[in-house]
């Protein structure tokens, strides 16, 4: 069975990381599903590695064209979406699909693929933290910093949503906790 494994949480929260960590110890089993978005790249991002950067309109032609799995309009004139291609191209290499969305995005996967898909919701141990990662990561101005943290209380209110919610508190627990819980998913007939 094609299976898609799903990470969703507030900016912040360390579903990068922890995506990251995944594809690292489960190569051989995982593949990532490449986003794209109309967000401009930041230093060190190169298109097709960390998303398909799209202008706004070859984005809105994607949509029309049925290209998109999912998409949604993540911050005002900002739009991110799943490509099709990229999840064939991983479900031919018999692997699960990762992938690394917004709530929205999640929620809209999940629906999509049912018991297909893991739903993971990776939440931070408060909002203070949260704040405190989003201030040190320095990779948005205040109000970009004021904007994500509305919206981090705003995503943190469908948690009970997802299949399963983990605290992302202790790094290594963590770590440990999302490799079984995706491993045991994986192995499901």
């Amino acid at each position: 069975m094609e299976k898609l494994i799903i990470f969703s949480a507030p900016s912040g929260s360390g579903k990068t990381t922890v995506v990251k960590h995944l594809l690292s110890v489960m190569q051989d089993k995982l593949a990532f599903s490449v986003s794209a978005t109309t967000r401009n790249p930041r230093p060190g991002e190169e298109n097709g590695r960390e998303y398909h950067f799209l202008d706004l309109n070859d984005f809105r032609n994607k949509i029309k064209e049925g290209a998109f799995l999912e998409h949604e309009e993540v911050y005002a004139g900002i739009l991110y979406g799943t490509l099709w291609t990229e999840v064939r191209k991983i479900w031919a290499e018999g692997k699960a699909v990762v992938f690394d969305v917004d709530v929205k995005g999640g929620l809209n996967l999940k629906r999509e693929f049912g018991d297909q898909a893991l739903a993971v919701f990776l939440r931070p141990p408060s909002v203070d933290i949260l704040m405190e990662r989003l201030t040190k990561r320095s990779t948005e101005v205040e109000h970009q910093l004021q904007e994500r943290i509305a919206k981090a209380n705003y995503e943190l209110s469908f948690e009970s949503q997802y299949d399963t919610v983990v605290v992302n508190d202790k790094l290594d627990e963590t770590f440990a906790t999302c490799e079984k819980l995706v491993s045991d998913f994986i192995a499901k007939p």
